[in-house]
């Protein structure tokens, strides 16, 4: 698949609750940012932050998006995160259906 705009595109993150996750997501819905957004349960996380090991619950959150809403999505995640340094990994997508890439078009691309 090519690096094309329209190419859907994976975003993980996490969020520390329902209600954040909630608000997360219509905000990024209504900018048209992404297509849609789903909120695993709640996971414990352990890592590593300023030197000493912490414990979290948190929700993972998936985004589906297309690579050319990459930019101002990222931009919208790190204004909108509660966290410092919020998770974005981003996975590329080797295959979607017709349908479900061209509704992930539309739906992040309007104009």
């Amino acid at each position: 698949m090519s690096q094309s705009s329209h190419q859907p595109v994976v975003v993980l993150t996490t969020l520390p609750t329902t209600h954040d996750a909630e608000a997360f997501l219509t905000a990024l819905l209504a900018e048209h940012l992404i297509a849609c957004g789903s909120v695993g349960p709640a996971v414990r996380s352990v890592y590593r932050w300023e030197g000493q090991v912490e414990r979290a619950a948190e929700l993972p959150v998936t985004l589906k998006t297309t690579r050319g809403r990459l930019p101002a999505l990222e931009a919208a995640v790190q204004a909108r995160h509660p966290y410092e340094v919020p998770e974005w990994l981003v996975l590329p997508v080797d295959q979607a259906s017709a349908a479900y890439g061209q509704w992930m078009v539309s739906e992040t691309h309007p104009d």
